[in-house]
Formats: C-alpha cells, structure tokens, sequence
C-alpha cells in the first residue's frame, strides 16, 4: 500500500479570463521509505501539489488517498487529526510559533495527539540533537538564525511517528553543510519507512532522492529514477 496516492489531481484558481490551473490531472504515488523530489519552474504547481498533498487545501477535481484512506469527504477535525498523527510538513517560511522556544513548537504536535509532557518533550529535544541544535533548545525563534529556525522546522515535521514528510524549500535558508545535515535526516526518516516528498529547485538536493518529478504549467512532465546527477536533473527545465 502506497503512503501517498495523487489521482488524477487538479487544481482551478478563478473563474472566467482570470483562472488558472494549477495543477492538471497529476497522478503520483509514494510508497513508504521512498524519497519523491518535485522540480520545476517557478508557477509550474509545485507548492500546490505540496499542500493539497498534506490537506492543507482541496483539489479541485481527482483524489487523495493516505495510508489506504480517502481524504475525501473527511471532516476538518479528522483532517487535523490525520495531520498531526501522519503528516509532517515543513514550510518555507517555517511557522514556528513565536511565544514557544524550540523544543516547545517542536514537541507541540505530540502534546495535542495526546503525549504527556514530559515524554513529548524528550521526543523534542531528540529531534534537536540529531539536527545539531540542542543548544538552542530553550530559545525562542525571534533569538534564532534562519538555518536555525529552518532546521527546528524540520525537527518537527519528522518528530514522532508520522509516515509522511512535506518539504517545501527545506534547504532554502541553510549552508551546503547543513543542508546536507538536513537531506541525511530525510534519509534516516524514509529507511524508516517515512515517504518524503520534497519540493526544490536545488538539482544537488534533488539528486539524493530515489525519484525526481518534473512539472511544468500544472502537469507533470518527466520523472527520472536513481542514478541521476545534478546535470540530468536540469536538463528537463531546457527542454522547448
């Protein structure tokens, strides 16, 4: 069983001379451990494709199906629930909350499914460590750096058990070092058997992913499987 189905997905924005599709009939499938990177154009439906991938919007037409389950027709409580029980998700602009310190935005999805304090935050302060950031554990996110904030972000999209990673831009902020240390995280997730979906314009990052879509105006275009360079992952952006 597929982690994530995308069937048939579209997306219309508008009516009349002023829409625009978004998304065309996209069909993608992740099976768990896997590791999907999505490149394309700026406007190509990337982070689109991300949140209606996380339910965080509806398509307009097609299905999406998680863990075997049809999010159609789900009440926004259960789609909160399936969220913060199976869903990470990392944005660009991180939404960390900015009156809880870092362990605390971190551990925060564990406490509202149910985990008691103490336990959440140990699970927290884990996630931390393994991205180099223990240190800055007790602080607030106006006290951090970018790659600070964009690394607690990543924190915790992947605390807890959740089988699904969103990730858009995830080493938009961060050093080539650190985004390395970011991009071994999502490994050590999917040998877990975590899917990942990662939206990036970076061929380096795209390469460490076992399969790479493309899109372009809404559709998906090519993909390619591992191996692949950096050269051959730009090469579709070149194509007429």
């Amino acid at each position: 069983m597929s982690t994530l189905d995308l069937i048939n997905i579209s997306k219309v924005y508008g009516t009349g001379a002023s829409e625009v599709r978004a998304l065309q009939e996209v069909n993608l499938s992740v099976e768990p451990g896997s590791f999907v990177a999505v490149m394309g154009p700026s406007g190509s439906g990337k982070s689109t494709l991300l949140t209606i991938a996380g339910t965080l919007e509806s398509p307009s037409s097609g299905e999406v199906v998680i863990e075997g389950r049809s999010v159609e027709g789900m009440a926004a409580e259960e789609r909160a629930r399936l969220r913060r029980r199976t869903v990470g998700y990392v944005f660009q602009d991180f939404n960390l909350l900015p009156g809880l310190t870092a362990v605390e935005n971190v551990s925060l999805p564990l406490e509202l499914d149910g985990m008691g304090l103490r336990a959440s935050r140990e699970a927290g302060l884990s996630a931390l460590a393994n991205l180099g950031l223990e240190q800055v554990a007790g602080r607030f996110p106006d006290e951090l750096s970018g790659g600070e904030r964009q690394r607690v972000a990543i924190a915790r999209a992947v605390v807890g058990e959740r089988r699904l990673l969103l990730a858009d831009e995830p080493s938009g902020a961060l050093d080539s070092k650190n985004a390395d240390t970011v991009m071994r995280m999502i490994l050590a997730a999917c040998k877990g058997g975590v899917a990942a979906v990662v939206v990036t314009h970076d061929a380096q990052l795209a390469s460490w992913a076992d399969r790479v879509v493309f899109l372009r105006d809404g559709k998906m275009v090519d993909q390619t499987s591992r191996p692949a360079t950096p050269e051959e992952l730009i090469a579709p952006y070149r194509r007429q």
